[in-house]
């Protein structure tokens, strides 16, 4: 039977072309989408690595001021931990969690390297962020002194360094000359939000007080208000002659970092969709028609004993065989991601975007012919021979 149907689809293969290039079309743009939310659902699920309630970001832009820069930073930092809406204040550099730069570089270990995210930060970014610390320690003041400078290392970095081995301790190397020692590990650190894959990252230590360093994260009390941030920016304002002082909330940013990602997935699914819409209606019409030129067939198969179940039964199978054809060449499109690691993505998202949209399109077509397959079960073989 199955045989039977792929060939009778086969010797109608013009009249069905276009319908199978526009299934094959769907399972393309479905496996697409499918690959985007796979990818950006796997990603959600996994811990961001640190509490981002109740804290703000404070912005310092010192414009043409040069003067003593670093004594004024230092003056500013001294001034916020006197608040006592403010219960922890951490340093750090402009790439800040959910803003949009970004600071990179290359670092080896042997012969293993990675691109990593570098994230400047002082000793009191661990606990101002409620980042947890699983192997080693964080930066203390005496690290201002070490012979060589220490870094804490994320998960994601030890493993495209080290593997298996404990990297606490271990030198390594940016270029020729700079050479880090890992002091500790923290586990995820997601810094552009949660639909972020966790991306090897390294925190290296502002030991330098007078530093240039001017993004102040501040963890406030719960219920600490805009009177508050009016009351803050006026200060610091007044402590910096014509610098640019503004404040951010991080669950502004990270909104904002949420709608970055939704908004291309959104537009996809809305495309998507209609081209689904598309091929439902061509598949409805396509079988209607196909009811109607062959009633003869059909009513002489009903009159040869074929039940009105061998019937729906023929027809599905058709449009399944139909789907199939079409699902077999967009998988021989689709493999080629994984096996090419086309955007270094895991495998296992690009198998379950697969495996989905198969599921998709076998559901559509057997939607759109249940309705024209039950029709045509029910042609009785003396109004196809009395139209004949």
């Amino acid at each position: 039977m199955i045989r039977h149907l792929f060939k009778l689809i086969w010797n109608k293969k013009r009249a069905h072309s276009l319908l199978m290039v526009e299934i094959w079309a769907s399972f393309m743009v479905l496996f697409g989408v499918l690959s985007l939310i796979v990818y950006n659902v796997r990603n959600y699920v996994e811990p961001i690595g640190f509490d981002y309630e109740d804290r703000w970001v404070l912005n310092l832009s010192n414009n043409q001021d040069t003067v003593a820069v670093g004594d004024k930073v230092a003056s500013i930092m001294q001034r916020l931990n006197q608040y006592p809406e403010i219960e922890e204040v951490t340093r750090t550099d402009s790439n800040t969690p959910f803003s949009m730069n970004t600071m990179n570089n290359s670092v080896s270990y042997k012969d293993a390297s990675t691109m990593t995210n570098f994230y400047p930060v002082d000793e009191n970014y661990a606990n101002t962020m409620d980042l947890p610390v699983t192997s080693g320690r964080w930066f203390t003041e005496a690290d201002a002194v070490a012979k060589h400078e220490p870094i804490v290392i994320n998960d994601a970095a030890r493993e495209k360094l080290f593997g298996n081995e404990n990297p606490v301790g271990k030198l390594v190397k940016r270029d020729d000359k700079t050479f880090w020692r890992i002091v500790g590990v923290v586990d995820n650190y997601k810094a552009k939000g949660e639909f972020m894959s966790d991306e090897p990252g390294l925190f290296t230590f502002i030991k330098d007080k007078n530093a240039w360093e001017k993004e102040f994260i501040l963890k406030v009390k719960p219920g600490t208000d805009a009177n508050f941030e009016a009351k803050l920016v006026k200060d610091i304002a007044g402590m910096v002659k014509d610098w640019n002082v503004e404040v951010s909330y991080m669950t502004d940013s990270r909104k904002n970092q949420h709608s970055l990602t939704m908004v291309p997935v959104i537009i996809f699914l809305v495309i998507c969709s209609f081209l689904l819409i598309n091929v439902a209606l061509g598949l409805f019409g396509i079988l209607n028609l196909n009811i109607a030129k062959r009633k003869n067939e059909i009513g002489l198969r009903r009159a040869m004993g074929a039940t009105e179940k061998a019937v729906t039964r023929q027809f599905l199978g058709e449009i399944w065989v139909l789907a199939t054809i079409s699902i077999l060449l967009g998988l021989l499109f689709a493999v080629q991601f994984p096996l090419l690691n086309v955007f270094e993505i895991a495998g296992g998202t690009y198998v379950v975007a697969m495996a989905v949209s198969m599921l998709v399109i076998y559901l559509i077509v057997t939607l759109c012919a249940w309705y024209p397959s039950q029709q045509a079960s029910r042609i009785h073989p003396a109004v196809a021979l009395h139209e004949e």
